[in-house]
């Protein structure tokens, strides 16, 4: 058995590639339009995942707004939590983030851990590879920001 991905519908397509792909950093691997279900799907992967069909991938699934431009509203669940990635060096991951105007909602205050949301308000987990990082400034004081 292998884990292949997580399917996470979305609102605004190029809302979450900006998010996904521009300010978190995955890689667009795979994008299939189905003109007929309406629907498109992106499959990104993390840096070096990318090759291959059974690397762990993110699946965002488009659904096409209807014919008056009215797309389906989606609703989190608490039975999901959060996607969970590695980063090699947290702190400019979520520098990263902030420069492409994403909220930390939980600071990387003990140089292992921080929280993110995705346009579509899907938990994102941004752990340290390895040992935590040395408490830093603007980080090591922020204050946690709504909910994770």
């Amino acid at each position: 058995m292998k884990y292949l991905h997580t399917m996470v519908r979305v609102t605004d397509l190029d809302a979450s590639l900006k998010f996904y792909r521009d300010a978190l950093g995955l890689v667009e691997v795979r994008r299939t339009e189905h003109e007929a279900g309406r629907f498109t799907l992106v499959y990104l992967a993390a840096p070096g995942d990318e090759p291959g069909p059974y690397q762990p991938q993110v699946e965002l699934t488009y659904n096409w707004p209807d014919a008056d431009g009215k797309g389906e509203l989606y609703t989190g669940g608490r039975n999901f939590g959060h996607i969970a990635l590695a980063v090699e060096d947290i702190y400019a991951a979520c520098q990263r983030l902030a420069d492409h105007g994403v909220t930390i909602l939980r600071p990387p205050r003990d140089g292992r851990m921080a929280f993110v949301r995705s346009p579509d308000q899907i938990s994102i987990e941004l752990l340290q590879i390895g040992a935590a990082l040395a408490p830093a400034e603007p980080w090591a004081s922020m204050p946690n920001t709504g909910s994770w």
